[in-house]
């Protein structure tokens, strides 16, 4: 009597599963948590060290960080120092002075540590669609934060000082609230600026078509006023343009490049459809 063929021996252990995907295990809800705590601390080491080599340089990142000040007072034809108002404020001043570029540098590094966090649930194809979009994330983080630095925070400083010559009074910085305001214009417009993304996010997943955004074109220029009048510390109308007019640049280009998507996709479809017919009238012609 021949003996029926025998499976192969399951060499998985009790505590490991495997997915459908060759070479990839299932991760309980603890696992993910652990990833999840690893991840986290590897954006803070490289905070935490970004920090310490910007306290090595103190004196040279304070020099580049107050050029937008020095800037400013150029060209308002204003000679002003920065005070302290408090004996402590200087400490503080001297954490701001170190976070605040470490913050800008780690983004990059934290936007690819989150990739290496999710990278594993998501397929080939979403990982070719992921992977430049961080890239494209961390490009316009960066040129949010120069975009700030170089233009944003002097013309802030200069109609500030402006306005108040304008009204007679005596000007005090304090350079607490210079840092203060350094660190909100720059990391704010790093992420105002990934507004794109989020046209492109809603074009390519069809929650809103392209001519859908093209209608509403007069909201979206309303909307780039209102971010800009919450990122902007002042009311003045010549500072929230700055910001809404890169907004609305940035709004056309996603335009053009959500249009470019929706065609390809509108393409692809119609080539499967096309492929389905074809095989739908073989099997009717040939009875397969």
């Amino acid at each position: 009597m021949p003996f029926a063929p025998q499976p192969p021996p399951d060499d998985r252990d009790d505590a490991t599963e495997l997915t459908g995907r060759p070479g990839e295990k299932v991760m309980g809800f603890l696992d993910h948590l652990e990833e999840l705590r690893w991840t986290l601390v590897k954006c803070a080491i490289v905070l935490v060290a970004f920090s310490v080599l910007s306290g090595v340089f103190l004196q040279q990142v304070r020099e580049f960080l107050e050029w937008p000040w020095h800037r400013a007072l150029a060209a308002a034809g204003e000679v002003l120092a920065l005070r302290t108002d408090s004996p402590m404020e200087v400490y503080g001043v001297m954490v701001q002075i170190c976070v605040t570029p470490a913050l800008v540098v780690s983004i990059p590094f934290m936007l690819f540590f989150l990739g290496q966090f999710v990278s594993p649930a998501l397929s080939a194809t979403e990982k070719r669609v992921v992977v430049p979009t961080v890239g494209v994330a961390v490009l316009l983080f960066l040129l949010g934060a120069a975009f700030s630095y170089l233009l944003l925070v002097p013309a802030s400083i200069q109609v500030a000082i402006e306005a108040t010559k304008w009204m007679g009074y005596a000007m005090i910085w304090t350079v607490g609230s210079y840092y203060s305001l350094m660190t909100w214009l720059v990391v704010g417009m790093g992420v105002v600026f990934e507004f794109p993304l989020v046209v492109l996010a809603l074009s390519f997943l069809g929650i809103v078509e392209v001519a859908t955004f093209r209608k509403s074109r007069r909201l979206v220029i309303v909307i780039c006023f209102i971010v800009a009048a919450i990122v902007t510390p002042t009311p003045d109308p010549i500072t929230q343009s700055l910001v809404a007019a890169p907004l609305w640049v940035l709004f056309e280009l996603s335009l053009i490049v959500a249009a470019i998507v929706e065609k390809r996709k509108a393409k692809a479809k119609l080539a499967e459809e096309a492929a389905e017919a074809k095989a739908h009238d073989w099997r009717d012609t040939y009875g397969g």
